[in-house]
């Protein structure tokens, strides 16, 4: 079925959280970018020798640990509740969180009439930024802003998320496990969930892949969308590649420790951040560079309207990631220097 471009201009959005417009993207120099695949293709290409190295005795028991670990996770991230969302502190965080949007990331939430203004919906968008994921915190502010905090806005997030020590308060703020059946139920009592198919994976994509969308495999949204009669409004976010050099995604260290089987994460990166210099992992997040953020809501896709009462899930797939593309490879266009953000017009 052919698809429909959405547009590369849209028309301005009374709701959107204006910065100084600035610019910004260009490419990491080849060099650098070569050396550092080439340490991280050292480090996997030595962590894939168990049994044949001198890693052999820190990489099994590490397997051990993790696998406890992750037992942990599934059991802590078990627990999510629609009730916990707390909107009232929601409400009260929502200045000291603004001072930080706007003048850490200059941020900037564009689109948001598009999102229905009543009853449910199921967003879908772009994962960067690593662990830390600004483009998260920025949208959800965002949208508590132009909904208010009272109407419910779940984020899926990563099981290790859920369980961490320490983080528990973000299911205050409306984050829920990467389950199906919790989703559901989200879409069902008529809020709005926010899922990022490509995972762990796309989120530490390179630096120099910050304007490719990379939603991966998974198409079981798609489903959920159809099941739970709601349309799929994808959300673009740009900048959180900037808020560190990632160098790679460190996919096959991740399979050598098991990571990718234990503890669901299937990316162990490798990049130059704060305050750690090289990080490896990016389990403990890092402390992000001052990149503007800006993120664009693009108009809902009724699924069955569109593509039928029993829609190829690959094939919506497809269409949900080449619009996204679109409109991702529009905002890089305008960025003219990374992390500033300056846009040309």
């Amino acid at each position: 079925m052919p698809r429909s471009s959405p547009p590369t201009d849209l028309p301005p959005d009374p709701a959107a959280t204006p910065a100084p417009r600035r610019p910004a993207r260009g490419p990491l120099p080849a060099v650098a970018v070569r050396g550092a695949r080439g340490v991280l293709d050292g480090l996997a290409a030595a962590a894939a020798g168990v049994g044949r190295t001198a890693m052999t005795p820190v990489t099994v028991p590490a397997r051990g640990l993790l696998s406890a670990a992750a037992a942990t996770a599934r059991s802590r991230a078990a627990q999510g509740d629609l009730d916990d969302r707390d909107g009232l502190l929601i409400r009260d965080a929502m200045p000291v969180a603004w001072m930080v949007a706007s003048l850490w990331f200059r941020a900037e939430v564009r689109g948001l009439h598009h999102v229905p203004r009543d009853g449910p919906a199921l967003l879908v968008g772009n994962h960067s930024g690593g662990t830390v994921t600004p483009d998260s915190f920025v949208f959800a502010l965002g949208f508590a802003s132009h909904f208010g905090p009272e109407r419910p806005l779940h984020v899926m997030v990563h099981n290790l998320v859920s369980a961490y020590p320490g983080l528990g308060f973000l299911r205050r703020l409306g984050t829920l496990p990467p389950d199906p059946a919790i989703a559901r139920e989200a879409l069902d009592s008529g809020s709005c969930v926010l899922v990022y198919p490509g995972g762990e994976r796309e989120a530490h994509r390179p630096s120099t892949e910050s304007a490719r969308i990379r939603l991966g495999d998974r198409t079981d949204y798609v489903r959920l969308a159809v099941q739970a009669g709601v349309p799929i409004v994808p959300v673009v976010a740009i900048g959180g590649q900037e808020t560190a050099l990632f160098l790679g995604r460190g996919e096959r260290l991740a399979r050598a420790l098991g990571t990718d089987r234990s503890l669901g994460i299937r990316a162990l990166p490798l990049s130059l951040s704060l305050p750690w210099g090289v990080n490896v992992g990016d389990l403990l997040g890092h402390v992000p560079l001052p990149a503007k953020i800006v993120v664009q809501v693009l108009p809902p896709i009724d699924v069955t309207g569109r593509f039928g009462e029993d829609p190829d899930e690959q094939e919506v797939h497809e269409h949900v990631a080449g619009t996204m593309q679109e409109m991702l490879t529009e905002l890089g266009r305008r960025r003219r220097i990374p992390v500033v953000g300056w846009e040309a017009r």
